[in-house]
């Protein structure tokens, strides 16, 4: 059975030869992955782990996005990001917050925004038969769509909650430029796809650990409209939606069941109504599920034998499918390997000594790729 073929078979509930995977590391343990597993790039990590999944990329052709002298560098509505270490690693964070302080649509630049001319579609059906039905194909990443956190990076968080609670005239002129430039980048995809692409993926963190981030009333009048109008063009391609939601999201779930979502990701177990077993009692026939292993708690500070019995309980619970397996966020730093190896062993994806041998010789990719972040998350 190819990975597409498991994932496939997995979201429509058929028999499938194992739990599909998925893996998300920062670049700091994909470093230490690879080394763990003599592996020289991400691709052949993939392979290790047995990913699943693949995402596919169009080429970026649209303006230099800078580097400034300070070390930041610019994102695609204007805002700058700059590492800042922290023990073990470094991440990305805002800067440069082009919106922060702009309260009159006169005073909005509007040049910032950018449009789905800004990447390359005419070799983008090439890009996906490169992967030869072999593995899922998705468009998009968590940062797409994103109404509250992303912009929050171009606007700052507490402005953005007070906007969507006011109905800011600036803020929804941004919401609206960033609901156009990435309908109009994944519809372009689709297209040029031509029926390769299998998930769209967005994201919206709609919650926190413990709760919701915005009312229902705001999620209705703001979202919904949108979010429907977006699963509706993605359906109508034949493709599955998929949203990254952080947090407590359990109230919004059948709502966005209603408009169209397909997958729930990243499954973030912070609250009992949030447990998997709980979400799949109450959601399971009509939503599948991506992730749910907990970086904060069972894949850092867990045993391996923790490890093992959390996914052994998501095999039993999905045993007819339902759930593409992995981490709830990217791995973090100081996350034992042993652990992190022990979700795919017990899914039974992890490559065997002799066929990591194999990989080793015959896998290619960008030895770069496991030690940058994807800022298109970001964006």
């Amino acid at each position: 059975m190819t990975s597409r073929e498991r994932v496939l078979n997995a979201l429509s509930r058929e028999k499938t030869d194992r739990i599909p995977v998925h893996y998300e590391g920062t670049p700091e343990v994909n470093h230490t992955l690879l080394d763990a597993l003599d592996m020289e790039n991400m691709e052949q990590l993939r392979h290790a782990l047995g990913e699943d999944l693949r995402y596919v990329e169009p080429d970026y052709v649209g303006p230099e996005l800078r580097t400034y002298p300070d070390g930041s560098v610019e994102g695609y509505w204007g805002e700058r990001y700059k590492q800042k270490p922290y023990d073990g690693g470094a991440y990305l964070e805002p800067v440069h917050l082009p919106f922060e302080n702009v309260f009159e649509l006169e005073d909005l630049d509007e040049s910032r925004f950018p449009t789905a001319d800004r990447f390359r579609y005419d070799n983008f059906r090439e890009k996906c038969r490169a992967f030869g039905d072999q593995y899922a194909l998705c468009i998009g990443s968590a940062g797409d769509m994103d109404f509250i956190n992303s912009i929050g990076r171009a606007r700052g968080m507490e402005q953005v909650l007070i906007d969507l609670y006011t109905d800011d005239p600036v803020y929804l002129r941004i919401m609206d430029a960033r609901f156009r430039f990435y309908y109009d980048t994944h519809e372009r995809l689709l297209q040029a796809a031509d029926g390769l692409v299998d998930i769209a993926h967005i994201g919206e963190d709609l919650g926190n650990q413990n709760g919701p981030m915005i009312s229902m009333e705001i999620f209705e009048k703001h979202f919904a409209p949108r979010l429907e109008k977006y699963f509706s063009m993605v359906h109508s391609y034949g493709a599955r939606t998929m949203m990254h939601m952080c947090g407590t999201v359990d109230r919004f779930l059948p709502r966005l069941i209603d408009l169209g979502l397909d997958i729930q990701d990243v499954v973030q177990p912070t609250t009992p109504a949030m447990d998997i077993g709980a979400l799949k009692t109450s959601f399971g026939e009509k939503l599948s599920f991506c992730g749910s292993m907990c970086v904060q708690s069972t894949l850092p500070h867990g045993t391996v034998e923790d490890v093992r019995r959390e996914t052994d309980r998501r095999l039993r619970l999905f045993d007819r499918g339902g759930m593409i397996l992995g981490p709830t966020h990217a791995i973090q730093v100081g996350t034992p390997v042993d652990n992190i190896l022990e979700i795919y062993r017990t899914a039974g994806s992890l490559a065997s000594s002799e066929k990591m041998e194999v990989i080793r010789r015959t896998v290619h990719g960008d030895p770069a790729e496991a030690h940058t972040i994807n800022m298109s998350k970001l964006f």
